[in-house]
C-alpha cells in the first residue's frame, strides 16, 4: 500500500533515511519506493531528476537543519551558550549515534564528486562557526581553527565508531569527552595560559 503525502517536505526525510542506510548507489529506485512506501509516480512527481535530484535536495535540507540549529548559533550568539547548544544539538540530529551523518557517508563514496560543493561546503562552515565562537571565548585564531577541525573530526569518527560497534553510548562518552576538551581550552584561555 502507497502512502499519500502532499507536501516535498515530507517526502525528503523518508528519502533520506534509506539513502542513509542504503547509501546513493544502494538506494536504488526500486528501494527507495519499497522503504518509503511511496509510489514511483510520487517520487517523479517531487523530483523529476531522479536520484541525483533527491540527493541534491536532501543535502540541501541537511545542510538548511544545520545552519539554523548550529551554523548560525555558532556565529550569533553567545559563544558558551552556542557551544553548549551545539552538543545537545548534534547528539539529537545524530539520535545519539544511531543515525549517521548522510553528508559525511557522501563524502567517503563515489557520490563524493557528484556533490562535491555541498559536501565541502557544509563541513568548512561548520569548521568557521565553530572556530569563530571559540575565538570570541578568547581563544587565539590559530588555536581555534585546531579545536575546530579536531571536534568535527572527532564527531564524525565517533559516529562511524558508535555505529560499527553497535554501541551508541560510544558517541555520547565522544560528545562529553569533546565538550570536556573544550571547555577545558576556553577556561585555559580565559585563565591567560
Amino acid at each position: 500500500m502507497t502512502r499519500t503525502v502532499f507536501e516535498k517536505s515530507d517526502v525528503i526525510p523518508l528519502v533520506a533515511e534509506v539513502f542513509r542506510e542504503l547509501g546513493y548507489e544502494g538506494a536504488s529506485l526500486s528501494k527507495i519506493t519499497a522503504r518509503t512506501r511511496l509510489s514511483k509516480g510520487s517520487l517523479y512527481y517531487f523530483f523529476p531528476g531522479g536520484k541525483d535530484e533527491m540527493a541534491a535536495e536532501i543535502l540541501a535540507h541537511i545542510d538548511q537543519w544545520f545552519i539554523k540549529n548550529i551554523f548560525e548559533p555558532l556565529e550569533k550568539n553567545e559563544p558558551l551558550a552556542a557551544i553548549d547548544h551545539m552538543w545537545q544539538e548534534v547528539d539529537t540530529y545524530f539520535q545519539s549515534g544511531r543515525r549517521i551523518c548522510l553528508i559525511g557517508a557522501f563524502a567517503l563514496d563515489e557520490t563524493r564528486d557528484r556533490f562535491a560543493a555541498v559536501i565541502r561546503q557544509y563541513f568548512i562552515r561548520w569548521i568557521e562557526a565553530l572556530s569563530a565562537a571559540l575565538v570570541q571565548t578568547g581563544i587565539s585564531k590559530e588555536t581555534a581553527d585546531k579545536i575546530s577541525e579536531e571536534t568535527i573530526a572527532s564527531i564524525q569518527g565517533g559516529l562511524t565508531l558508535s555505529r560499527a560497534l553497535n554501541d551508541e553510548s560510544f558517541f555520547e562518552r565522544t560528545l562529553a569527552n569533546l565538550s570536556q576538551r573544550v571547555s577545558a581550552y576556553v577556561s585555559q584561555s580565559n585563565s591567560g595560559h
